[in-house]
Formats: C-alpha cells, structure tokens, sequence
C-alpha cells in the first residue's frame, strides 16, 4: 500500500516537472518568435528608410516607402515608434473592428501575450487628434514598453529628451514633456484619466492636462506645450502598485516627408 501510494507521489510529481518544462519552453519559444518578428520588421523599415522627402503633388497621398510593403501585410499598421538606447522599436496598430485586438495579438494577428504596440481606437493618426494614445506591454524580458521604465530616472531622460515617431505619411520627433506613475481605474474622482484625453474641446481641456502630467512628474523637464500643440502619451503597465500605469507625454517639434507634412523641404519645426 506504502509503496503504491510513493509511486503515485513520483508520478505525480513527474507530471508536474514535465508540465512545467513544457510551459517554460513554450514561454521561451514564443518570446524567440515574436523578438525574431519584430526584428525582421524593424530590419525591412531601416533597410528601405530614406532621409529624402518624398515628392508629392498638391493634394497627392504618397506613403513613406519604408512602410508600404508592411501595410500590405496588415493594414491596421498606422505608424512606427523608436526611442534610442531601448528595444522600443514597433509598429503601432490600430484595429477599427476591436479596440483592444492588439493588446493579445502580433503583428501578423496571431495570438501572443505580447500583443504589439497599439493606439486607442478614439484617436485619429492623419487629422490628427490632439493627443496621440499609445500602449505597450511591460514586459519582464525587456521587450515592447518595458524601456519606458529607464524614463523614471532623470539621467536617462536627458540623454534622450526626443524620440521617432512616424505616421505611415509622416516622418515626426517629440520632445518628451513628463514622466509619471498613477493609478487606474480606481473609481476615485481625483483619478487623472490620462487615457480620455484626446481632443481639446476647448484650450482649458488641453492647459488642464499638461498641468496634471507635469504636476505628476518624476522630475522637471523644463519642457511644457501650448494650445495647438499636438501630443503623444505612451502608456504601459508599473509594477509597483495595484493597476499602476507608466506614462510618458510627448509634443511634435518636427515633422518631413509624406503628402502630410507641411513642405517637402525636409525637416520643418513646429512652433509652440
């Protein structure tokens, strides 16, 4: 009796060594897969990259050529994010049948738990709105959104005051404005709702959210935005609190390229 109920605790725990084997195997084979995606997508957008302006007529829509061939593989592409020294280098989606689609899905709309950069289905990349909406997974192998977490120290802030972030028209820097840390969801009414602030019905909605991001803010950036101003709020997941966020809020200083842009000069600074 002894001796059947001490192979039944082997057996046991046989079966849990091997499930567990098989779960860190796929955890790693999948973080493989989609870093090889996203390096390959990233390879293709360099590779085909120009610093030229493309040459449009008056009212001609010419995408940039770096991200032709990617919207033809998925269409819910609407631009590409990069920030220098991180691994943040993706595609950004937007899908108009589901909302949060990307939050669990790739670039090729396969499952993954680490879905793909996406913007929030109220913004609109080619008006554009006037707050960009961008989330990211935080990772815990470093990839997707997981860099903004350098952002919290002031140091790396420095070094990297601006970031890319291009439309599929529109080659464009930002000039990171704040840095913070809050709580979602809570059901407070002191909640800053960071996540519904699109556009500015008026110039007190647009004063009144760089007030709070700055007043939220690791550190001073010296960096603030004025009415007109179009921005960008990058947003994933803190660990250091129950349903805390990360966010980094951003303004356009420059722009090139594209039917959108307003020259085919090159490089145009947007004044604020």
């Amino acid at each position: 009796m002894k001796k059947n109920i001490y192979v039944s605790i082997i057996c046991f725990l046989l079966l849990v060594m091997i499930f567990s084997g098989v779960m860190i195997y796929s955890h790693f084979k999948e973080a493989h897969t989609q870093e090889e995606i996203y390096d390959s997508l990233a390879e293709f957008v360099e590779e085909n990259e120009t610093s030229e302006a493309v040459n449009t007529t008056e009212g001609e829509v010419v995408m940039l050529p770096e991200y032709t061939k990617l919207f033809e593989q998925n269409s819910d592409i609407v631009g590409w994010i990069r920030i220098d020294d991180t691994q943040i280098n993706y595609p950004v989606m937007q899908s108009p049948q589901e909302s949060n689609f990307y939050l669990k899905h790739g670039f090729d709309k396969e499952y993954t738990d680490y879905g793909c950069p996406y913007m929030s289905e109220s913004c609109d990349v080619n008006k554009p709105s006037d707050n960009l909406i961008v989330y990211g997974h935080h990772m815990k192998n470093g990839t997707m959104f997981s860099d903004l977490e350098r952002f919290k120290k002031k140091e790396f802030w420095e070094e990297h005051k601006t970031f890319r972030f291009d439309t599929l028209y529109v080659k464009q820097t930002y000039e990171v404005i704040a840095v913070f840390k809050t709580a979602v969801y809570t059901g407070s009414e002191n909640e800053f709702k960071y996540y519904q602030f699109v556009d500015a019905a008026v110039q007190e909605q647009f004063d009144g959210y760089i007030q709070r991001a700055k007043e939220k803010a690791f550190y001073d950036t010296g960096v603030s935005a004025e009415y007109g101003d179009k921005l960008i709020t990058l947003s994933t997941c803190e660990y250091s609190g129950q349903n805390s966020r990360l966010v980094v809020v951003a303004k356009k200083v420059t722009e090139s390229g594209g039917s959108n842009a307003p020259s085919n000069d090159g490089a145009t600074e947007i004044q604020s």
